[in-house]
C-alpha cells in the first residue's frame, strides 16, 4: 500500500506477489476486498482475515514486540487501549443517537430547515459544526438520526456519504473533533496548525454537500410540516447534552493536565460509556439497540486489529504528494496507525494531514469510525459499488478542498 521506490518499507523479507509486497499487505488487500465485494457477509469477512493476518503474524512473521504469542500479547498491550475506546465508543453513541430520537426533536426539524433540497445542505453543515467539539461518530449518527425522520426513511447513500462526510471534515480542524487531530495535539502539535484544516474541509463541504443534497431531493424531499400533537422530551434532551459535554470536557482535561494516562486506559470510552449508565437512572436508555451496535463495532475493531499488524515501519519522506496519498489511503487503511507514524516521522504539514487522513475516509463506508457507525442505521450503504457510484462527489471534494489548501497555505512541515 505505501510504496517507496517500487517498494513497501517494513518486512521486505517477507514478501508476495512478484517479490515486491510483503504477506500481511496480501491478506490485508484481500480482506478489504472481500469486504467490498460481499458486504452483506462484511463481519464474517473482516473476522476470517484478521484470524488469518494473526495466524501469519505469530506463525511467521512476528511483531516489533516479538514473535509467536508472546509477540501478539505485546502488540495487543499496545493496541488494547484504541480498540476499547472505539468499542466503548460506538456503542455509546448508538445509544445516545437514540435517546435523540426518542426526545422526538428529529420529528421537529423540517420546521427548523428550508424546505427544498437547501434543507438538506443545512442539515449538513449542522453536522459539520457539531463535528468541530463533538466526536465525529456522535455528530454522524446524530444526523443520520435527523435525516431518517426529515426524510421518511428514505435516504439516498449518496447523502448517507454526505453525513459521513460532513462529519470527517468537521473534525478534521478541530483538535476536539478526530481521534487523529487529538493525538496531534497530545504529540505538542499547535491546535491552530490543524485548524488550517478547514481551509480544505469548507470548499469539499460546498463540493459534495451541493450535489448530495439535490441527489436526496429528487429522491425523497425534506418533509415540510411536522406532525401536530408532538411534544418534545426535554428530559432526554438533558441526557444527551449530559453524554455530550462528558464526552467534551474528558477529551479537554485528559489531554490537557493527565495526557500520558491516554496510553495506558480507554479514559475517552470508559467516561462516555459510563455517563450513558448513569443518566439511565433519568431517562432509560434502550439497551435494546446494544448487540448491533455491537455487532457493527467489532466490524471495525477487525479492520483496525488487521490494520495494526501490517509491517509499515516508516512512511515516505513527507511531501504534498504523500500527504495526498495518505488521504487516499485512509479510505481502506485505519488512519490513527497512519497519524501515528506520521507523528513519529516528523516533518508533515499537521493541518494538510489532518484534513488528508481524517476527511479522506469517508471516501469509502469501512474508511472512518463514523461510516461504520451510521451504515447500522442505513444497512444499505454497506456497499463499495453502490458507495463509489452513489458518492461520486466525494472524492471530487477530497481533491478539490486538499487543492484549494495548497494553494491558500502551501506547505509548511514542522
Amino acid at each position: 500500500m505505501v510504496v517507496v521506490g517500487g517498494r513497501l518499507r517494513g518486512h521486505d523479507e517477507r514478501v508476495g506477489w512478484a517479490g515486491m509486497v510483503p504477506i500481511e499487505f496480501v491478506l490485508f488487500g484481500l480482506t478489504l476486498l472481500g469486504v467490498a465485494v460481499t458486504h452483506k457477509h462484511a463481519l464474517r469477512v473482516a473476522l476470517i482475515g484478521l484470524a488469518v493476518i494473526t495466524a501469519w503474524k505469530v506463525l511467521v512473521a512476528g511483531f516489533p514486540a516479538g514473535r509467536g504469542l508472546a509477540g501478539l500479547a505485546g502488540h495487543l498491550g499496545h493496541e488494547w487501549v484504541i480498540l476499547a475506546n472505539l468499542l466503548a465508543l460506538l456503542v455509546s453513541f448508538a445509544l445516545l443517537a437514540r435517546h435523540f430520537e426518542q426526545s422526538r426533536v428529529p420529528e421537529w426539524m423540517p420546521a427548523l430547515l428550508p424546505d427544498d433540497w437547501k434543507g438538506g445542505f443545512v442539515l449538513l453543515v449542522l453536522i459539520f459544526v457539531l463535528s468541530s467539539i463533538l466526536d465525529n461518530i456522535a455528530a454522524a449518527l446524530i444526523g443520520g438520526t435527523v435525516a431518517m425522520r426529515v426524510f421518511r426513511g428514505r435516504v439516498h447513500i449518496g447523502y448517507v456519504a454526505a453525513i459521513v462526510a460532513a462529519s470527517n471534515g468537521g473534525g478534521s480542524g478541530s483538535v476536539l473533533g478526530d481521534t487523529t487531530t487529538t493525538m496531534m495535539w497530545i504529540a505538542g502539535k499547535s491546535p491552530w496548525a490543524v485548524l488550517d484544516a478547514y481551509t480544505a474541509a469548507i470548499p469539499a463541504l460546498l463540493v459534495f454537500g451541493i450535489p448530495a443534497s439535490l441527489q436526496q431531493h429528487k429522491f425523497s424531499p425534506i418533509e415540510k410540516d411536522p406532525p401536530g400533537g408532538v411534544v418534545i422530551d426535554w428530559g432526554r434532551i438533558g441526557v444527551v447534552a449530559a453524554i455530550l459535554l462528558t464526552a467534551v470536557a474528558t477529551n479537554v482535561l485528559t489531554n490537557l493536565y493527565y495526557p500520558a494516562v491516554l496510553d495506558h486506559f480507554p479514559v475517552l470510552g470508559a467516561a462516555v460509556f459510563a455517563a450513558v449508565v448513569v443518566t439511565s437512572i433519568w431517562r432509560r436508555a434502550d439497551w435494546g439497540i446494544v448487540p448491533d451496535a455491537v455487532k457493527g463495532a467489532v466490524f471495525l475493531l477487525a479492520l483496525v486489529a488487521a490494520a495494526s499488524m501490517m509491517p509499515v515501519e516508516r512512511l515516505p519522506s513527507p511531501s504534498v504528494g504523500v500527504t495526498f496519498g495518505l488521504g487516499v489511503l485512509s479510505a481502506v487503511f485505519d488512519n490513527i496507525p497512519l497519524t501515528a507514524l506520521a507523528l513519529k516521522q516528523g516533518g508533515f504539514d499537521w493541518g494538510m494531514l489532518a484534513y488528508a487522513v481524517g476527511f479522506g475516509g469517508s471516501m469509502m463506508w469501512f474508511g472512518s469510525s463514523a461510516g461504520v457507525a451510521i451504515t447500522r442505521l442505513f444497512p444499505y450503504a454497506q456497499s463499495a459499488d453502490g458507495w463509489l457510484k452513489g458518492a461520486w462527489h466525494v472524492p471530487l471534494a477530497y481533491a478539490v478542498g486538499f487543492g484549494v489548501q495548497w494553494a491558500l497555505t502551501g506547505w509548511h512541515p514542522s
